[in-house]
């Protein structure tokens, strides 16, 4: 099954296994477990002798399923699945892991899922195309390779989709926590570890509390965060990011073609890329935490302060708030289950990936009329809906659009549904508001453009903020309070670009260290 590289990539890495692994498979007599034999097979062959043995009497009632177990150990990883494709990396980890070589990850975070007290049994559907997938299942995996405590099966939704329809999973991937719904979508292991160890939130906000102030602290950790950060540490001055996820909206992008000099890559890949570059630098990185309040300076120059979620508080002399816009939803049964197969938000980024298919654009204003000019020039055919009576968009717009053979119009239109197989999308529901009936478009994809949804709501009455939400800045990025200022998709800067916010964040941490320099920290009074 594996070609001469990937076999050559293996036998380095299983040079660093320490401790002989045992496979032991559970099989049936579809071609599915023929399959899993085969690879199992080349697996063991390619490790150095004796370190990865295979048994193929597993009574596991997945089949066919593997587990992974360190001889003399007890650990409860588990593939119902022929791990290829994305969750192929998955396996080589678990396989590292289990054999003894060292996860990368911070001490303390080992002692915590070690320390975690309870049984956790997790179920991940996925599949092996899902690119959010293997993120939730390598930090699964870790979390039982470390804890006995903590079994983890990985299921391939294809190979199994009777338990696929009888738990009704439509999105991948979804997890399951001792039988129950845990969670869908993408996960960290953070954030996977906040949701079990119930003093995760305590011990996390008395280690924020004892941080130091920054000269700059970065709230939101996308492109604009994190450019935001590498200006700042490259001046020299002491620069912390807070962030709900870093990598923000980027990760839920699946491709980016238009990132000068970055010809092709993917949402997750440029969001790790964003990371280790900020941590070439001296940034202290404080992730999985939300800002719920700004508490501005009490005096000129004075320390600004942040509220997390969990009660905590960081501060700084300047801040810059990078914490995005997130896509209007639509509101209607299939946007989640369809998001990033086949419901998409950003024609520019997305388009390409459509050609010569049929899509629908929701929403009649300037970007959904732009989104469907735009998309009739790759597409098969387009199809516009507009809830009001007429096109929002203006007039230069719309003659555009009617003069294009393949674009179709319809006006008060509510959509009400969107459908798909189970794995895309295949078709969109509306209603005609005018005489009430029901219409189906088939078609393969589905673009929302009612606009976006600044992630200000914990600034309001704190910081001018336009009709729209979007902090108000000037040239350099200031807002209205002094030491803030702010960059990217939360501003009133327009054209919501991955590029732009880079060049945003950049220019926001160069007015903020402007400010630094022509605003010196209030005297400290000493007792008489």
């Amino acid at each position: 099954m594996l070609d001469t590289a990937t076999q050559a990539q293996l036998r380095a890495y299983f040079e660093r296994i320490t401790q002989p692994i045992e496979l032991v498979a559970s099989l049936d007599d579809r071609p599915a477990s023929a399959e899993m034999r085969e690879l199992l097979g080349e697996l063991a062959q390619l490790a150095p002798t004796g370190q990865i043995s295979v048994r193929y009497d597993g009574d596991d009632a997945r089949r066919p399923s593997f587990a992974i177990n360190r001889v003399g150990a007890d650990i409860g990883v588990r593939f119902a699945a022929i791990p290829m494709g994305h969750e192929f990396t998955s396996l080589v980890l678990a396989l590292l892991q289990a054999g003894g070589h060292p996860p990368k990850v911070e001490p303390e975070v080992i002692e915590q899922i070690r320390g975690l007290e309870g049984d956790f049994v997790f179920e991940t559907y996925m599949s092996l195309t899902c690119h959010n997938c293997p993120d939730v299942v390598q930090a699964l995996n870790l979390m039982a390779v470390l804890n006995p405590r903590v079994r983890h099966v990985a299921i391939d939704g294809g190979l199994f989709q009777r338990e696929v329809d009888e738990r009704q999973v439509m999105v991948v991937p979804s997890v399951y926590l001792n039988g129950q719904p845990f969670g869908t979508g993408r996960m960290e292991l953070a954030e996977i570890l906040a949701k079990v160890d119930s003093g995760a939130a305590e011990r996390e906000a008395a280690k924020l509390a004892d941080k130091a102030p920054y000269d700059m602290l970065v709230v939101g950790g996308g492109p604009a965060g994190a450019a935001a950060a590498i200006y700042a540490a490259r001046k020299g001055i002491r620069t912390g990011v807070v962030a709900e996820r870093f990598g923000g909206q980027v990760l839920d992008t699946l491709a980016i073609e238009n990132f000068v000099s970055v010809t092709e890559t993917e949402g997750p890949k440029f969001a790790a890329a964003l990371e280790q570059h900020v941590r070439t630098y001296e940034v202290e990185i404080t992730n999985n935490q939300r800002a719920e309040q700004l508490v501005p300076a009490s005096q000129p120059g004075g320390l600004i302060e942040v509220r997390m979620a969990n009660g905590a508080s960081l501060k700084g002399r300047t801040i810059v708030i990078s914490t995005g816009a997130r896509w209007r939803n639509v509101n209607v049964p299939g946007e989640a289950e369809y998001r990033n197969k086949g419901v998409a938000y950003c024609p520019h980024c997305d388009g390409p990936l459509f050609k010569g298919k049929r899509v629908a654009v929701i929403g009649g204003g300037n970007s959904g009329v732009e989104a469907a000019i735009d998309l009739a020039g790759v597409v098969q055919h387009v199809t516009l809906l507009e809830f009001a009576d007429q096109l929002r968009a203006d007039a230069v717009l719309v003659n555009k659009l009617k003069s294009l053979p393949n674009v179709a119009i319809h006006t008060q239109a509510q959509t009400t549904e969107i459908t798909g197989d189970g794995q895309k999308v295949n078709g969109l529901v509306y209603t005609d508001r005018a005489s009430g009936q029901s219409h189906r478009v088939v078609l393969e994809g589905v673009f929302v453009q009612i606009g976006l949804v600044p992630n200000t709501e914990w600034l309001k009455g704190v910081v001018e903020l336009s009709r729209h939400g979007e902090i108000v800045v000037d040239a350099k990025g200031q807002t209205s309070v002094p030491g803030v200022f702010a960059a990217g998709d939360v501003t009133t800067v327009p054209f919501k670009q991955i590029i732009i916010a880079a060049g945003d964040g950049a220019k926001a941490a160069l007015g903020a260290f402007d400010h630094l320099m022509r605003t010196p920290a209030p005297a400290v009074a000493h007792a008489a």
